[in-house]
């Protein structure tokens, strides 16, 4: 069984992996353009702001490797086109330039995303930089420290963070973005009205509400012209979201409107022979029951694995996702899963939503630390759909426990009354997402009961 996978970071890499360990009769040849693989780009910003001494450390496997698993690995090699009825590709060597055309029995499309660039007059300067692999970390890590003045433009996860490196490193920072809150796909305003206060705090620039409309070089500087005004800065690195890359498929396969591919429960597109995966890939979204575009590392390292699994014949099925994410800035850990209240409303979903606020455990401790908390749930069923939590204690763990709830459709009352630990070293007789769940219930009811009066 010939199986080709064409790109190779985080979803390609656990799908050679699985397919290998799964299928001793596979010949896997990986087709990737570039010279490395399996980059989490995920850890760019740690990378960039010292956190991360050794970037080698972000990197979980290699050419080297897979090699030795198997796998036939050629870097370097560039897929033109993909003829899914005639199961056949041409390759072209980007170093030779020679093209051939290969077979394959099954296709692998696991080529990731690439961040989007609008056509803004100006935007190829080269004053203006991008995010996304290990070619651009490293002209980063190379060019932002002779430089004062840095403007980043999307203030979503990795604009976020990269806003937070270069401002703990003393740079001057502006963050542009045409949305008026930071992060708002995963964060309601009373967690971004937070996030904003610490970046004003830490001598941040905020430029929200804000369309850019040209760059402009000028005087060794990029002039950045908004609908409202002109930020001037050294370098801007532009952030503003990702798209699927499976230009290659386009027309031949069934995808989403932005371009990702839709599967089947087993990673199986409309073309049963194509498989496909991660960032290029739509995923199953629990809350609403639909497909959506989340490019997510855990979303790629799930798919890859069941794309070996399911390689021959339906074996395990996707279960999907939440979306589950998390960051820290400024020692503030941050998580959500699931819908935000407003994007429940975008969704017409009839979702109530609780804010929360407590310790994380007895006050009578030597210390505390509070945690902000939401809950956003099915106004009918009560059934949980989204949460975050935000805090100086560490409460990536609760986020996930969210995410299990999502996953098994659990209500409210279920989280209110679910068992947890009590010790209170850890936390009080009732753990704070007990309390975050009861706090929902006694919303829930008081509507009932001013429903019941009218």
């Amino acid at each position: 069984m010939k199986v080709v996978v064409v790109g190779c970071t985080h979803a390609g890499t656990f799908a050679v992996k699985q397919i290998l360990s799964d299928y001793k009769d596979a010949e896997v040849t990986v087709f990737e353009r570039n010279s490395e693989i399996s980059f989490l780009s995920c850890g760019i910003a740690l990378y960039l702001g010292g956190q991360v001494k050794d970037p080698q450390g972000l990197f979980y496997s290699s050419p080297e490797e897979l090699k030795g698993l198997g796998a036939t690995i050629k870097s370097g090699h560039n897929v033109k086109t993909i003829d899914p009825k005639e199961h056949i590709l041409e390759v072209e060597n980007l170093t030779t330039h020679e093209v051939t055309t290969e077979h394959y029995d099954k296709l692998v499309m696991t080529t990731g995303s690439w961040p989007i660039v609008p056509n803004i007059p100006g935007i190829k300067s080269d004053k203006v930089m991008l995010c996304k692999n290990w070619t651009h970390a490293q002209e980063l890590f190379e060019r932002v420290p002779k430089v004062k003045k840095i403007a980043v433009i999307g203030a979503g996860y990795i604009g976020a963070e990269l806003v937070e490196a270069y401002s703990l490193k003393g740079h001057e920072v502006s963050l542009i973005d045409a949305q008026t809150r930071v992060m708002p796909k995963y964060f309601d305003a009373a967690f971004t009205d937070r996030i904003e206060a610490d970046f004003k705090s830490h001598g941040v620039q905020l430029e929200l509400g804000q369309s850019v409309q040209k760059f402009v070089e000028k005087d060794d500087v990029i002039e950045i012209e908004t609908d409202k005004k002109t930020i001037t800065a050294d370098l801007a690195i532009l952030c503003i979201g990702f798209r699927p890359n499976t230009g290659l498929l386009a027309g031949k396969v069934a995808m989403t409107p932005n371009g990702a591919i839709i599967t089947d429960d087993y990673m199986r597109s409309s073309e049963p022979d194509i498989l496909a995966a991660g960032d290029s890939a739509a995923v199953h979204y629990n809350p609403t029951g639909k497909n959506a575009y989340i490019p997510l590392a855990t979303n790629a390292v799930r798919q890859g694995i069941l794309v070996g699994k399911n390689l021959k014949k339906p074996t395990v099925r996707y279960i999907g996702t939440q979306s589950t994410s998390g960051l820290s800035l400024y020692g503030t850990a941050i998580c959500a899963t699931g819908l935000t209240a407003e994007a429940a409303k975008l969704q017409g979903i009839d979702a109530e939503q609780v804010i929360f606020e407590d310790n994380y455990r007895p006050e009578f401790m030597p210390s505390t630390t509070p945690i902000l908390m939401s809950l956003v749930y099915d106004a009918a069923t009560k059934r949980i759909l989204g949460g975050a939590l935000m805090s100086k204690y560490d409460i990536s763990q609760s986020a996930n426990l969210l995410s299990l709830c999502i996953q098994n459709k659990n209500t409210i009352d279920d989280l209110a009354m679910v068992d947890m630990l009590f010790q209170p070293t850890f936390d009080r007789p009732f753990n704070y997402l007990n309390l975050l769940g009861q706090a929902a219930q006694a919303q829930a009811a008081k509507k009932e009961s001013t429903a019941t009066l009218a």
